[in-house]
């Protein structure tokens, strides 16, 4: 009973759901795509990241100095529901589709400099 209502309070903050969101839709994000789409500081994008991978939701690398973030593929029948409910009825969602372009805009951005750090 810990672990499921451990799984509902980590959805129930609107930036974990939009990172959930984009994570889902676009695949692997590194930090700095999140904080340019979010408009938040590294540490508040940290936090959230910290809270959904502890939570088992993600999965994580580094690369250099550099995090990248996924959905995690852990044997979790409750978290693939919840995932393809939040694609169903998230995508839909002016903020999500806002979140879309921004990260689609920042990633054309990105691709003229060699990493975030250059931005």
């Amino acid at each position: 009973m810990q672990k499921l209502a451990q799984t509902f309070k980590c959805l129930s903050d609107p930036i974990r759901l939009r990172i959930l969101i984009l994570l889902q839709t676009e695949g692997e994000l590194c930090v700095c795509d999140l904080m340019a789409v979010l408009k938040l500081p590294q540490s508040t994008v940290s936090r959230h990241l910290a809270y959904l991978k502890r939570s088992g939701w993600l999965d994580d690398r580094r690369n250099g100095v550099w995090m990248y973030y996924t959905i995690s593929h852990a044997n979790n029948l409750l978290a693939a529901d919840l995932l393809d409910l939040l694609k169903r009825h998230g995508s839909h969602s002016s903020v999500v589709s806002e979140d879309r372009i921004s990260l689609a805009e920042f990633q054309v951005q990105k691709q003229s400099s060699s990493s975030c750090a250059e931005r």
